[in-house]
């Protein structure tokens, strides 16, 4: 599986720094962060306003595609595309979270448009793990110190079965406009969650404190 790595220009992660992936996009400030972490991308694109500084001097030669500032696309989703033009399976977001709500929004529905077109999206942070799931079947092995938490992205996921978990269920539909799948947990090894129709969005959280160890 070819998997692509987008750096985005939100809060800082180095989660994937020791991670090899086939190919890397930096976006705009994102590309502050590849260097923060160590890692040369193949391609750096965006409108560039976000970036204080010109591109970095040892990055001279990659390839740089710039684009106005009043565009329809975000530098996130323009990165996706590309990703997509050149026919990777996978696509991993990071230094995606944090900052301004609306971006962060806005790359949760940068997941779902990988899901929708047939491949798999993740995003991660030191503490987050999402994932966007589009049908069939998936398992998720446990980790300790985290809840996991499925959202519906599109207007209805139906026949959800959930097995492993602390609250199982058996073909519901969860809604875009009620957060019943909130802080489920592991009661197995792992959680198995199928799915007949529509995105899901899966949030796997780490708990902070002991305080917030528990499901509401």
């Amino acid at each position: 599986m070819k998997n692509c790595l987008i750096i985005s220009g939100g809060c800082y992660s180095d989660i994937c720094r020791q991670t090899p992936y086939d190919y890397v996009i930096a976006c705009d400030a994102g590309v502050l962060f590849a260097r923060q972490m160590g890692i040369s991308p193949d391609l750096i694109l965006g409108d560039f306003d976000s970036l204080s500084e010109p591109v970095p001097t040892e990055y001279e030669g990659v390839p740089v595609m710039r684009y106005p500032a009043m565009k329809d696309d975000s530098d996130t989703m323009l990165a996706v595309k590309a990703a997509l033009q050149k026919g990777f399976d996978k696509i991993t977001l990071t230094c995606a979270l944090g900052g301004r709500l609306d971006h962060t929004y806005a790359n949760l529905q940068t997941l779902a448009y990988i899901a929708q077109n047939g491949h798999i999206g993740e995003l991660l942070s030191d503490d987050t793990h999402i994932l966007t799931f589009a049908g069939g079947s998936i398992t998720l092995p446990q980790k300790e110190g985290y809840t996991l938490s499925l959202f519906s992205h599109t207007d209805c996921c139906r026949d959800v079965s959930i097995t492993g978990s602390l609250y199982d269920v058996t073909c519901i539909d969860l809604r875009n406009t009620v957060p019943l799948g909130l802080s489920n947990a592991w009661r197995d090894e792992a959680i198995t969650i199928s799915m007949k129709e529509g995105i899901l969005l899966i949030i796997i959280s780490r708990l902070e404190t002991p305080e917030t160890n528990h499901v509401y």
